[in-house]
């Protein structure tokens, strides 16, 4: 992947005074540096664990149903797996927050499974959470406030500085949520017919096959978007050189 080239600059080529730049943040605030940049954005949205995470079960379980018919052991298989996953980077001393959601998410669909009868039912939770989270993108992006801001924003250390310092980023963060919401909304248009009218088996695997691309081309133009746009305001500098100043100043009253 190429590097965001537009989220950081050397420290050679940043002044040391507080001339304010064409942005309107002062130059001494840089951003984090391009590697931070692109983890942040992976980390964000799982990383490859969090695609193993949301598809693995799934592809177990479509794959004993299909030749088993067996709805209860397709379930079981796939939790227990969730678990071992969880595990796995739990062991690797990676954050759960991926991984825990994808177990509450396979268990809940397992659980209603079972109890309806229907192997469809395995893959509803999953798809109302897909299109309930397409409509929040694009209720956020209508109203001036992305989710994609909203969760990049302190993990790239600008925090909501984007909504009112940073008019480019504020581009940008919106034209990521449109794009998250569109595709996942295109999802759910192809999936929920399938759940209507088709039968488990083909619901599985069209499920499978629609879980990584459109998460991967979510990704990429979340990527392009911010790559085009100016550097962050890193906030969290801006308030540690404030400290600093009122710190000294302190001591200097105090002599």
């Amino acid at each position: 992947m190429t590097s965001f080239e537009k989220t950081t600059t050397s420290n050679e080529d940043q002044p040391t005074d507080d001339a304010t730049a064409p942005s309107g943040h002062r130059r001494g605030a840089h951003a984090p540096g391009k590697e931070s940049a692109e983890k942040a954005l992976l980390e964000a949205f799982g990383g490859v664990w969090g695609m193993v995470d949301t598809t693995v079960p799934g592809l177990v379980f479509v794959l004993l149903y299909t030749i088993k018919r067996d709805i209860q052991l397709a379930a079981i298989v796939a939790v227990g797996l969730t678990v071992v996953l969880a595990l796995a980077r739990l062991a690797r001393k990676q954050t759960l927050k991926h991984a825990l959601s994808g177990v509450f998410g396979v268990a809940f669909g397992a659980v209603f499974a079972m109890m309806s009868g229907n192997a469809k039912n395995f893959y509803l939770p999953g798809m109302l959470y897909t299109l309930g989270l397409a409509v929040v993108y694009i209720v956020s992006a209508l109203f001036k406030f992305p989710l994609i801001g909203v969760l990049l924003g302190p993990i790239l250390r600008e925090n909501l500085s984007w909504r009112t310092r940073n008019p480019g980023r504020l581009s940008a963060y919106t034209k990521s949520t449109w794009a998250w919401g569109i595709i996942l909304l295109a999802k759910s248009a192809i999936l929920f017919p399938l759940y209507w009218w088709g039968d488990a088996t083909q619901l599985g695997w069209v499920k499978v096959a629609l879980g990584i691309p459109p998460f991967l081309l979510c990704v990429y133009l979340t990527w392009i978007f911010l790559a085009k746009a100016p550097a962050p305001i890193d906030v969290i500098a801006e308030m540690e050189a404030e400290d600093r100043v009122r710190a000294q100043e302190s001591t200097t009253r105090d002599v």
